[in-house]
């Protein structure tokens, strides 16, 4: 009964903005739990093609880069079509790809609004919408497929960093995983969504550059680890986590719960 709960053996996955930071520690975590074949995108070739073979070589699936910019219709269009050539299903899409934006409310520009926004909440929309074809190919009853939005929990609280399209970009994130999810399960495909606290990544330099000091402000005592971004991730991509429709899974190590209104600055 309970025998592989939280196995990926033989699926086919695609994480966006997979090269480095919490997309990497995902796709790691995939194929360690046997995906058959796990593509990620970024928009630098050279890093998306080093993690590819990185990862390929560690672990017994493979890792496939496919370098597209996805920030615009016409890359969403690419990368959609270039799954489509290869695989006839896709059994997981992680919409992770993300951009971020501080500006003082007064000198915050048009650009970093629509920058952010874009990549952040259009373009998971549109890439769902574009591969959902292959998610219902894979889709099934007893086999659900799974789409997994990472949105952050500057969506849940207030943040006092001035980063004001990110914040409303992954709580806009947030809802709109619940309404794909209302729409999506009817064709058995499961929504839900991860909003990570501080992890070591090139957008969270704070928590990167200076761990000790973040984790200060963090009940757990640290901030998260590989593990930690992979295991919620594999949770929701198994069979483990087929009956969790449009919730969206806070991994902060307590940061929400203990600050539910105005948090110290830093955590993502």
């Amino acid at each position: 009964m309970f025998t592989d709960l939280f196995s990926l053996k033989g699926r086919i996955a695609l994480v966006t903005g997979g090269s480095r930071g919490i997309g990497k520690m995902i796709a790691a975590g995939f194929l360690a739990q046997g995906a058959a074949k796990v593509y990620i995108t970024a928009r630098k070739a050279g890093p998306c093609e080093t993690t590819a073979k990185e990862l390929t070589e560690r672990y017994g699936g493979e890792c496939i880069a496919l370098p597209i910019d996805i920030s615009t219709m016409p890359g969403i269009e690419t990368l959609a079509t270039e799954i489509e050539k290869r695989e006839s299903k896709l059994d997981i899409l992680v919409n992770n790809a993300g951009a971020a934006w501080g500006a003082d409310f007064d000198e915050f520009p048009e650009s970093g609004w629509d920058k952010v926004m874009n990549l952040n909440v259009k373009t998971p929309f549109f890439l769902t919408k574009a591969l959902a074809p292959l998610l219902r190919a894979a889709a099934t009853a007893p086999r659900p497929a799974k789409v997994i939005n990472i949105a952050s929990i500057d969506g849940i609280f207030v943040n006092p960093l001035e980063t004001y399209s990110y914040a409303a970009s992954k709580s806009g994130l947030i809802h709109l995983t619940r309404r794909l999810a209302v729409r999506l399960i009817k064709d058995h495909v499961v929504v839900t969504a991860i909003a990570p606290g501080a992890f070591a990544s090139d957008m969270n330099r704070a928590a990167r550059d200076n761990a000790d000091t973040v984790a200060e402000r963090i009940p757990a005592g640290r901030i998260g680890n590989d593990e930690d971004m992979a295991g919620t991730a594999i949770y929701l991509a198994s069979r483990a986590g087929d009956y969790v429709v449009g919730a969206t899974v806070v991994v902060d190590g307590g940061v929400v719960y203990a600050n539910p209104g105005i948090a110290g600055a830093g955590w993502d």
